[in-house]
């Protein structure tokens, strides 16, 4: 199946007008071919971005990944599908490592059956608990460890090897040391860390590459303790997540973020609560109650917890704030597919990688999601 007349946000990061092929087996297969059938679809001049890639996503729809539910998950990546996040790596929480296998299993028994009309389950991020009491955030501290290598190489054997990213604070016991053996399972984050710049750099030495959701849970930038976020900075291999819902980071820094990560190491996340999508209300989260008022999921306590938007909306959002829109979508597609390992299969337009793509209006004010070629609802 060929479509035609659309812009197209192709391998090269760039827009181009043209058409491209979905084979049979779901995958892209020409793209801007020189002789296109007659029997094309028109797009009508839409524009067509590969499917999202959400790297960290708690949950949406009164469900969490934490739970461990098969069928709540497979609500979540329903959800997520319709949205136009054909992809995504659900985020677990610091809770006792019993709880985190009985959620990695679903997370293996979604990646094995690959429902129909479902988000590609990609990866997990362990998010905890390896963190900072300090800078636990929305973490429950009850379930809070030091760095546990042994802890973590059982859950990840247990899950198949699905975690692609784990995270950890640069400046518990142990941590460097749980770094340069972890890295070479996955993809290391810092998070949740109080870490001051010598910790952080010698995590980064030691082999972490990403940053869990940039400025939240961690030292603000100061230019005689200057903490994790220049170390990440002048790491070239270090990738950066954030959170643009319109809550967790003024605009200002949004663009400071671009600036300092620029278009190749920015990964726009959901951080996404069970609230997203739901009523404002109160909900759980780790074994803590949370509360929805306006878009903005708190704590009791007024902690700022994560968010209640999908990763598209996003993206949108953070075209608002002026970042360019390939920055913007490349940011939301193919960088969180590096971060997983999976950039050869998906997160670009490119012939051979899965067929996951959005045909959106030119304003993104409109979406019909397609995955492995067939429209999503």
């Amino acid at each position: 199946m060929f479509y035609k007349n659309a812009r197209i946000f192709c391998s090269d990061f760039q827009f181009h007008q043209g058409a491209f092929e979905v084979t049979d087996e779901g995958l892209f297969g020409q793209i801007l071919p020189e002789t296109i059938p007659a029997d094309a679809i028109d797009l009508q001049g839409a524009t067509v971005i590969p499917g999202l890639i959400d790297v960290h996503n708690h949950g949406n729809s009164g469900a969490d990944f934490s739970d461990g539910d098969y069928e709540g998950l497979k609500t979540m990546a329903a959800y997520l599908a319709k949205n136009g996040i054909t992809g995504f790596a659900p985020a677990s929480m610091t809770l006792p490592y019993e709880i985190l296998e009985k959620a990695f299993a679903t997370a293996r028994q979604l990646a094995d059956e690959k429902p129909a009309n479902c988000s590609r389950l990609l990866g997990i991020q362990m998010e905890g608990p390896y963190f900072s009491e300090k800078k636990k955030g929305a973490q429950n501290g009850a379930y809070l460890k030091n760095p546990d290598f042994a802890g973590f190489a059982k859950l990840q054997a247990d899950c198949g090897n699905l975690v692609k990213i784990v995270d950890v604070a640069a400046e518990l016991p142990g941590a460097a040391e749980f770094v340069a053996q972890a890295c070479k399972l996955c993809t290391v984050s810092l998070a949740h860390t109080d870490s001051d710049y010598d910790h952080a750099k010698a995590a980064f030495d030691a082999g972490a590459t990403h940053l869990t959701h940039l400025y939240n849970a961690m030292p603000p930038i100061h230019h005689r303790n200057p903490g994790v976020i220049p170390a990440a900075v002048e790491n070239p291999s270090v990738r950066a997540e954030l959170i643009c819902d319109g809550h967790h980071i003024h605009p200002a820094a949004v663009r400071l973020a671009y600036t300092m990560f620029g278009d190749e190491r920015l990964i726009l996340v959901s951080d996404a609560l069970r609230c997203c999508g739901m009523p404002d209300g109160e909900y759980e989260l780790g074994g803590q109650q949370v509360f929805l008022r306006g878009g903005v999921a708190k704590l009791a306590d007024g902690t700022l917890a994560g968010s209640a938007t999908n990763l598209y909306d996003c993206m949108c959002v953070a075209m608002s704030f002026g970042i360019p829109e390939e920055a913007a979508i490349r940011a939301a597609s193919y960088n969180p597919a590096c971060a997983l390992g999976v950039e050869n299969v998906t997160g670009s337009i490119a012939t051979g990688h899965y067929a996951d793509f959005i045909v959106c209006a030119p304003d993104y004010s409109t979406k019909q999601a397609y995955i492995a070629g067939k429209q999503v609802y």
